[in-house]
């Protein structure tokens, strides 16, 4: 029987020998953004991207997104610390929602402050002394779009968890969203996750571009272009994946 003395070069020359892929499966380990802020002269303005930005702070898992979204890791001036960022090439990611993790209510920040109102659109939700109080805001849709404009009262806060469907080693991802597009598709988004309560649920998270011409008002005529996030459910993730794997 012939002797397996290929392995011994690895204990020659261990800094040479394949590494272990780690696993970060039970960690969260960056985010998905679908904008960022762009510097101009001693201002900075908001970009909204057209396809994903992603951010973390682990150079292994940077390098990762990087090789399987496409695009190029560098470093980013941020006080957080995912200091690492990705503008990648991809406008759609499949990914697993775990239960119970998206998250909507509306949130006020004030500079210096923090979060000064954090609410379902009816009562208070924090802090724990306000927990289910009234909290003023209108019931008037529009009025509570412009408030939150002016910088005068709180703004939608639509918070995701999920992993990336084919590789779910790779961890835990947060998507963070004030859309108001968003808002308008949160009602069917709910009733589709709770077809699967309990489930892990498989869906696409897409930045789409609508486009199209007003015909009244300021802009009549003219051709009106934005970006918004779209989550779309596909199924059960155990029954999904099974089907996949017949395919």
């Amino acid at each position: 029987m012939g002797t397996n003395n290929l392995r011994r070069i690895w204990d020659a020359d261990p800094d040479a020998a394949p590494k272990e892929r780690p696993n970060f499966s039970d960690d969260t380990v960056g985010r998905f953004r679908s904008g960022r802020l762009v510097k101009t002269g001693k201002t900075e303005s908001p970009e909204a991207l057209s396809e994903w930005r992603v951010t973390t702070g682990d150079p292994i898992v940077a390098a990762r997104i990087a090789e399987l979204l496409g695009g190029e890791v560098e470093s980013w001036e941020t006080d957080n610390e995912d200091n690492l960022q990705v503008l990648t090439d991809s406008a759609s990611v499949h990914i697993v929602i775990e239960p119970d993790t998206l998250d909507a209510s509306f949130k006020h920040f004030m500079p210096g402050a923090g979060l000064i109102h954090h609410c379902d659109g009816f009562e208070y939700l924090s802090p724990e002394e306000d927990k289910g109080m009234a909290c003023g805001c209108p019931t008037v849709v529009a009025e509570r779009k412009l408030r939150a404009t002016q910088k005068r009262g709180p703004a939608p806060s639509i918070e995701l968890t999920f992993r990336l469907a084919d590789h779910m080693d790779l961890g835990k991802w947060r998507f963070n969203s004030g859309s108001w597009k968003l808002v308008d598709a949160l009602g069917p988004l709910f009733a589709e996750l709770d077809r699967y309560p309990g489930q892990q649920v498989r869906a696409t998270l897409t930045i789409e571009n609508v486009s199209y011409v007003p015909q009244k008002g300021p802009r009549a005529g003219q051709t009106v272009s934005y970006n918004k996030p779209v989550i779309k459910i596909l199924g059960a993730y155990e029954a999904a994946a099974a089907l996949a794997d017949a395919a």
